[in-house]
């Protein structure tokens, strides 16, 4: 049977979006609030940020368990920074006696 419609391609991403992807190193996980915070930390101290997450936009203020979580992203070069700075900025956890 021949083709009766033709076949378009899915476009390509640039090679360069791809190549700063794969530069960047999760250092930490949290909620939203949680994010902003840390966010503001990192950049006070000069590492550039990006902050994913799969949080569907919805009529509620709220979500639930993992829903929730935003993936705090750093160049690869800042990594080791970044993790410090996240962890000085960490209070200690205190434990129930």
């Amino acid at each position: 049977m021949p083709r009766r419609a033709k076949i378009i391609p899915f476009p390509v991403r640039p090679s360069s979006a791809t190549s700063e992807e794969a530069s960047l190193v999760e250092v930490h996980r949290c909620n939203q609030a949680e994010a902003v915070v840390v966010r503001g930390f990192l950049e006070s101290e000069g590492i550039p940020t990006l902050c994913r997450s799969r949080i569907a936009l919805s009529v509620h203020p709220f979500t639930i368990g993992g829903q929730g979580e935003i993936v705090i992203l750093v160049p690869s070069s800042e990594a080791a920074r970044a993790r410090e700075v996240v962890a000085l900025r960490r209070p200690p956890i205190r434990r129930a006696r």
